[in-house]
Order: structure tokens, then sequence, then C-alpha cells
């Protein structure tokens, strides 16, 4: 399934995409309360997160029942959705640095023995479509093309063969940067996480119907122009790892989102006239593949 989070008058709410449009979750179940009965179903992916695979059941016995209607107020088009960030609160935003071996080249820097681990917060998502803000402490702006992920269950202890089961789904996502306040301390934090530097969108693509996040092509545009076209093939740390690695130090919760790097191509990596900083009025578009193209415009 593609789901994916809303405005409405009344919230956020979980939509469904689908071939005819988008399903308005809270809004169906209450339509075909009489063929789907009285069981609940998860009307934000934050209570998907919490009531895990049961609640995801539901939700895909809610869209067979809602593929078989000719539709309703309940089934929207994506043009008229305002898209919301995947997951609005998670409770961990964890980023990985440096994890693909032709980004770390391009860097200047050593392959890391381990994995190179920063946060971001809450501040820094942002949807589909929405405007990022580019605040005037910082002229160094760089888009970093990534795959995301979001935990679907508690994880402690896990083993990389086990870990990917823990996943809930997988999304774009643009670790934006400023590098001139990155590098200005060896800790990375503050030039990562300014408001809405965490683009998330505009799906989360369940975990099964990603055979294999290692083999992914992963691409960011800059105004039309490609500037990163790699391969999830080309991490030092593969997803699993990096899910058992953490899990190892810290209890990952449902709904803690994970983005695993960006491939060579970034801004700080080029020379001449590619080299030159974003600014306002640049469009970023992010796509992994078979997640969708996550576009902001920046401010």
């Amino acid at each position: 399934m593609r789901l994916l989070t809303f405005q409405s008058p009344s919230g956020s709410r979980l939509g469904i995409k689908t071939e005819r449009g988008v399903i308005d979750v809270a809004a169906a179940r209450s339509a075909l309360k009489a063929a789907f009965g009285d069981e609940a179903v998860p009307e934000t992916l934050e209570a998907l997160c919490r009531e895990g695979d049961e609640a995801l059941q539901q939700l895909r016995r809610l869209e067979e029942l809602a593929g078989q209607e000719s539709g309703g107020q309940w089934l929207l088009s994506e043009e008229s959705v305002q898209f919301a960030p995947c997951i609005q609160n998670p409770g961990k935003i964890i980023c990985v640095g440096l994890n693909y071996r032709r980004h770390a080249a391009e860097s200047g820097m050593p392959v890391p023995e381990s994995p190179v681990l920063f946060p971001k917060y809450a501040n820094a998502l942002a949807a589909a479509g929405e405007v990022v803000p580019l605040p005037g402490n910082a002229r160094e702006y760089d888009y970093e093309a990534e795959l995301a992920l979001i935990i679907g269950k508690q994880a402690r202890n896990v083993g990389v063969d086990e870990a990917l089961d823990y996943v809930l789904g997988y999304c774009n996502a643009n670790d934006l940067s400023a590098r001139d306040l990155q590098f200005r301390t060896s800790q990375w934090m503050l030039g990562k996480t300014l408001d809405k530097f965490l683009p998330l969108g505009p799906y989360l693509v369940t975990a099964d119907e990603i055979a294999d996040p290692q083999n992914l092509r992963v691409r960011c545009w800059l105004n039309g122009e490609v500037r990163q076209d790699s391969n999830t093939a080309d991490m030092i740390f593969s997803t699993a790892y990096i899910i058992s690695y953490l899990s190892q130090y810290m209890t990952l919760e449902p709904g803690d989102v994970i983005s695993t790097g960006t491939p060579e191509g970034v801004i700080s990596g080029k020379s001449g006239v590619d080299a030159a900083w974003l600014k306002a009025g640049d469009e970023v578009t992010i796509e992994v593949e078979g997640l969708g193209r996550l576009t902001n415009t920046l401010r």
C-alpha cells in the first residue's frame, strides 16, 4: 500500500493512494460501515504505528472494500490533497552520514568503520509540495536525496537477518543541510535540523512492496537538472545493518524515522558552476525508486 498523511479542516488524516484516487480512511470507514462492520481502523499514521500489524490488515481490508464501490466523498483526487509529512510526531529521527562509498570519496573523507549518526527533530519535518524557508544566518545550502524508513514495531537487540521485519514502510527524504553551520564544529546537528529541513513523502510505501531496499535507484533533480543518480547498492552499511546496529544501543519504537544517507552528487562535492549553493526559488525533487517523487521549493 501507498499511505499518505494529508491536511483537512479537522486536522491531519490518513489516506491510501489508489489508481482511482486517494481514499480518505476515516470517511471511507464511516461510509462503508455496513460492509466493514464495527472493527476500528487507524485514522492517522501514528495510530497505525501504535496498533501494528492488525491495524495494517484492517487498512488492507478497507482498501479492498473501497475498490468494490463506485466512489463517494471519501475518494479524493490527489491534486486536491494538501500533503503533510508522512509522520508528524516521531519519537526519534536518526540520520546516517557518509553512508555511500562514492559520496565519502567526493567528500574527501575515509569510508567510516561504523555508522556516522546524527539527529534531526520534528521541527525539521516538511511535506511534499511545502515551501522550505532558507534562514539568513547561513548560506551554504545543499540537498541530499535519501531513502528513509519508519519503524513499525519495537526493536531491541535485533539481528541483521530479521531487522527488515521491523520496518513499517519506506519513503523519500531530503536531508537538507546548511554546510557552513554543519561544519562550524565537529558536531553536525546545527546545520542539519533547521526548520523544515527534512521533507518526507509524498507516500509511505509499506515494506511488503519493496523487495530489496539495497537495490533502489536514487535520484535528485535541481530545477529539472539531474544532480544525483545512484543506487542504494552503494551503501556502506545496509538498511538492515543500520536498524540492527541502532537497536543494540537504543530501543527503536514504532514511528521512529531512520534516514539512511545520501549518494554522490551533492553540491558540496562539486566544482565550478555546479557548486553554487541552493537559493530562494530553487526547486528540488527527490525520487527513490518505487516511492514516488518528493518536490519542494525553497524560499
